[in-house]
């Protein structure tokens, strides 16, 4: 009686397993097919150059703001008719004096509890309105393509109101640092390339971003988030119904995790925020019915996503399991999604990772899946304090992606 109990509530746990592992590898899969087909971008209705502010905030980002503001002077862009403004929280004396011997806007802040919501409201606060059209947001360690300016120019010249640039790795020189840029790249390939492929909105990612200036202004000002303010800004741009485009050819670099601790760290507070902007399922799915606001219920099915690790890691475990253990119509569905999984990663990642490096990288997804545990084990409360991630260098090889 008892173990036939026990195996009843083994099929229904099982069975409710491969239902919520199935709908995350079909969705990514779609996403990831979709993504092969080049994007039709809107062509330019005027030939104007927007006057744009580019915010780089930071927090006790010492050793690489002053290189990353330095280069930020560089774009194939009219100098008068873009601004970059660094927003300083923690920063070293020395830093701010050599900041300030470039020609950059330098705005010193401080905050009980920093984020980076704060940082941004409150240099906002003090730029005048009339000053700039459209604004870039950055992160420390970012580094523009020369380009980047000109293509976002184009965007909002086209009639685009909120735009995600095609963020790449700057550096793959540790087994994490090639994973890390390997699933950006799987991120762009489905969130991204393949959501506006198939019409719905790019995902959001938290700097190489862009929007119209009084529109983010007004926005910002009701962010408040700790960690994950790009998910509470992407969920409030897409429930107005404004589009988020993505420029695939307007790249931003950007320092990939080198550490094991830091990745934990990340990864921690990316599950976090997931979790957390779940609860706007039901809202979403209200919205839908109401309003019809496709993307917004999209973005709230994606909170609800498996891990990517976690289909990497119990994919094969349990294509495995079931070819002993269970009938074999499950060895069939587990199996199917495996190969569905293997698919998606070959589709969405780009070629130039085919390489040696990518091969002992993959030996360190063990490893990674163990870290991962250990940040679904660690997320609770980690949305509510600021949680930094360590950048160390902004030097990088600039190049085609």
């Amino acid at each position: 009686m008892t173990g036939g109990i026990v195996h009843v509530f083994w099929m229904i746990v099982h069975g409710i397993l491969l239902l919520y592992l199935a709908f995350g590898t079909v969705y990514i899969f779609l996403f990831a097919v979709a993504s092969l087909f080049p994007l039709r971008q809107k062509k330019s209705l005027t030939g104007n150059l927007h006057r744009i502010a580019v915010l780089i905030p930071g927090y006790k980002e010492d050793s690489v703001i002053v290189e990353a503001a330095r280069d930020a002077l560089l774009q194939d862009y009219p100098r008068d008719r873009f601004d970059v403004i660094v927003i300083a929280d923690s920063f070293q004396p020395e830093t701010l004096t050599r900041l300030r011997e470039l020609p950059v806007t330098v705005m010193e802040v401080s905050f009980d509890q920093s984020t980076k919501s704060k940082a941004l409201n409150k240099a906002l606060s003090q730029l005048p309105d009339d000053r700039f059209d459209s604004v870039v947001v950055l992160d420390a360690d970012n580094m523009m393509a020369r380009d980047f300016l000109i293509r976002v120019n184009h965007a909002f010249q086209a009639g685009m109101i909120a735009v995600q640039g095609h963020r790449v790795a700057k550096n793959t020189n540790t087994s994490f640092a090639v994973l890390d840029a390997a699933s950006e790249e799987i991120n762009n390939s489905v969130f991204r390339k393949g959501h506006r492929r198939l019409g719905f909105s790019s995902s959001l990612i938290g700097s190489g971003m862009a929007f119209d200036y009084r529109f983010f202004k007004n926005l910002m000002l009701n962010i408040k988030a700790v960690g994950g303010f790009d998910k509470e800004i992407e969920l409030k741009i897409l429930k107005d119904g404004i589009i988020i485009e993505y420029l695939d050819q307007a790249l931003v670099y950007d320092e990939k995790v080198q550490k094991e601790e830091v990745f934990v760290r990340q990864r921690r507070r990316w599950l976090s925020a997931q979790l957390h902007y779940a609860s706007y399922f039901g809202d979403a799915l209200k919205t839908f019915f109401t309003n019809g606001k496709t993307d917004y219920l999209d973005k709230a099915i994606q909170m609800l996503l498996p891990p990517r690790i976690l289909l990497i890691g119990l994919l094969p475990l349990m294509t495995l399991i079931s070819a002993f253990a269970n009938p074999w119509g499950y060895t069939v569905a587990w199996g199917g999604l495996l190969i569905l999984l293997i698919l998606t990663f070959l589709f969405a990642i780009p070629g130039r990772f085919y390489n040696l490096s990518t091969l002992r990288a993959m030996l360190s997804i063990p490893r990674g899946i163990l870290l991962m545990m250990t940040s679904l084990l660690t997320t609770r409360g980690a949305n509510k304090r600021f949680i930094h991630t360590e950048h160390t260098s902004t030097s990088g090889q600039k190049g085609n992606p």
